[in-house]
């Protein structure tokens, strides 16, 4: 072999090696960001309490039976309330909290106004330790300050951004190219890209969206004083207002074990500690007929699995649902529906996302399967959106005899959602049957179901387009793949 042909033969070898090495590191680095030790603290499940109440509240939009979109707001103004209630202590944790839109967007600005209550709320009570915690997305993941953050910032509040990169990954592919070559960069810097995610907003960085198409979140919800706690599914987002939630409002010891799982949030940023829980003598009801417990994470995942598998013939299972895509979530439901459990899923379409126009996926392509796969047994209605979302995210199993469930919160029943990617936070509520928030779930879902004083859903066939067999394989691609926003 002539020279030429040795030194050709030679840097095929190497470049070979380099790709072989390349890959082999890749492979490892998505095998430990998927299967890492969770930071501490993180899938928490709390002891079960039993308290005298737990409060439902919701947030609707939806037209009237005259056309006019109606907008019922409960969850917002509780929030104000337990602010203005509270006295040693807040810790809010908000996934959204922005006031940035698409142009040509007009919107209530409801994050301006809860910022000023809290700055208002700290100046008359200056000793009280207000704390909040949110997810850097507000802040175009590094892009430019939130202005409301640096407003809390300067009034004593501290506002603590989650480094969510301590979890683990559930877009393996990319996420492992990018922590090879990428997150070392930091995304500090002079935004000069659109911002895709609302035009209005701060111009991002390359390394921002690098950083976003990494897709991990702090998408909690939750807001807890030293008299209650809050668990929601619903932001304090300008974009977000009109979206329909729903809320439970919840009281006593259980409120410690949420702050434990808050400090876990703050210690992946080095936040400090959060203020501890002290029981008042003027707390009731620790010995109530309602059961309790606070779940993140994958305990959420535990606990929608187990309740959906102990589901009986005769029992009625309700799921308002943003968006549902897990594997075995769906292979429980079908189960559940061969045992005879009546089954109704009010989903969103997944047709608009802060006033842009999607195309279905999840939601569609897994209403048909759904809907195939149980021979009709299971029922299904979109809710009947205009330019808001169904953000629900909540499982009511009602029993005739014994104990209905609660699930409700942050969680989406997706993998990223359920299987300790994202930080998420439900509470889990037992309650007797026939017992007035038994009986206000019922009532809730029968609304919605058969449009009891306007338009709340539609059939089935409203959405499913003669296309959803595309939207199935691009859905089934974006599954294997991970490379998904849900």
């Amino acid at each position: 072999m002539d020279k030429p042909k040795k030194r050709r033969h030679r840097k095929r070898r190497w470049i070979f090696t380099a790709l072989a090495v390349l890959v082999l590191w890749l492979a490892g680095v998505i095998v430990y960001q998927t299967h890492k030790p969770l930071p501490p603290g993180v899938s928490y499940e709390s002891p079960l309490y039993h308290v005298q109440q737990v409060r439902f509240l919701h947030d609707l939009t939806y037209p009237d039976p005259s056309g006019r979109v109606v907008s019922e707001q409960q969850i917002l103004q509780r929030i104000n309330e337990i602010v203005d209630e509270s006295r040693k202590f807040l810790v809010i944790d908000l996934f959204l909290f922005n006031n940035y839109t698409h142009k040509g967007q007009e919107f209530p600005k409801i994050s301006e106004q809860l910022t000023d209550k809290l700055i208002r709320h700290k100046q008359a009570y200056p000793d009280m330790d207000i704390v909040f915690i949110t997810d850097e997305v507000n802040t175009n993941y590094g892009s430019a300050p939130n202005a409301l953050f640096e407003q809390m910032k300067q009034a004593g509040i501290r506002v603590i951004i989650t480094d969510v990169d301590p979890l683990r990954d559930s877009n393996p592919i990319y996420s492992s190219v990018w922590r090879t070559f990428f997150q070392w960069f930091g995304q500090s810097g002079k935004g000069w890209l659109p911002n895709l995610m609302a035009s209005e907003g701060p111009k991002m960085t390359v390394r921002s969206y690098l950083k976003l198409v990494n897709v991990k979140a702090n998408h909690r919800k939750v807001i807890v004083s030293e008299k209650t706690a809050l668990v929601s599914s619903g932001n304090v987002h300008d974009a977000s207002a009109y979206h329909s939630n729903v809320a439970f409002e919840v009281q006593g010891p259980i409120i410690q074990d949420i702050l434990i799982s808050e400090q876990a949030a703050a210690d992946l940023s080095d936040g400090g500690k959060l203020p501890q829980y002290t029981p008042g003598r003027d707390l009731k009801g620790e010995d109530g007929p309602i059961g309790v417990r606070y779940l993140t994470e994958g305990k959420v995942y535990k606990y929608a699995l187990q309740e959906i598998d102990a589901a009986q013939k005769g029992d009625t299972l309700w799921m308002g649902m943003f968006y549902i895509a897990d594997e075995k979530v769906l292979t429980a439901l079908l189960s559940a529906a061969d045992r005879g459990v009546d089954i109704r899923l009010l989903l969103d379409p997944n047709q608009n996302a802060f006033g842009q126009e999607k195309i279905g996926i999840p939601n569609r392509p897994v209403a048909a399967e759904l809907t195939k796969r149980s021979k009709e047994r299971i029922r299904i209605r979109w809710y009947h959106t205009t330019q808001e979302q169904f953000h629900t995210k909540m499982m009511y199993i009602h029993k005739p005899q014994g104990e209905s469930i609660i699930l409700g919160g942050s969680t989406n029943m997706t993998p990223r959602n359920l299987d300790n990617y994202n930080l998420e936070n439900d509470l889990w509520v037992s309650v007797p049957s026939g017992a007035p928030l038994d009986q206000q779930l019922s009532a809730y879902f029968d609304r919605l179901w058969n449009n009891k004083g306007g338009s709340f859903s539609l059939e089935l066939s409203a959405y499913q387009e003669k296309t959803t067999w595309f939207k199935d394989v691009l859905f089934r691609i974006q599954k294997a793949l991970g490379f998904t926003t849900f």
